[in-house]
């Protein structure tokens, strides 16, 4: 495996926190030598090596990339659309942990309610 099991559980443990209905929508995917977790097929956060990666609505982009222990996505040696990773630092507390999630639902909402 190429992240790290426990953090995942954090993640998962962070999910269990949600409505019925998001928990209940939930699955999980390997990507990107990593691990995503997806709401109703739309990818909301995600483990790569040691960082979460958070999907991040277009509008709060500039803010939250503002973050401390944030930075752009460059999986592919550019940033990428809407993709931020956040540093472990900048998830030491559950709360911390939540409030990503939290962006990570609402792109995820977003955008199955573009379709």
């Amino acid at each position: 495996m190429a992240y790290d099991e426990q953090f995942a559980q954090r993640i998962r443990a962070s999910f269990e926190l949600q409505p019925q209905a998001v928990r209940t929508n939930i699955t999980e995917k390997k990507m990107f030598g990593g691990i995503a977790f997806l709401y109703c097929g739309k990818m909301t956060v995600g483990i790569i090596k040691e960082n979460l990666m958070v999907r991040v609505v277009s509008s709060k982009m500039d803010r939250i990339l503002s973050t401390e222990h944030v930075r752009p996505m460059d999986f592919a040696k550019r940033p990428m659309k809407e993709f931020v990773y956040v540093s472990q630092e900048g998830i030491a507390t559950e709360e911390q942990l939540l409030n990503y999630i939290e962006l990570g639902l609402e792109h995820a909402k977003q955008k199955l309610n573009e379709l």
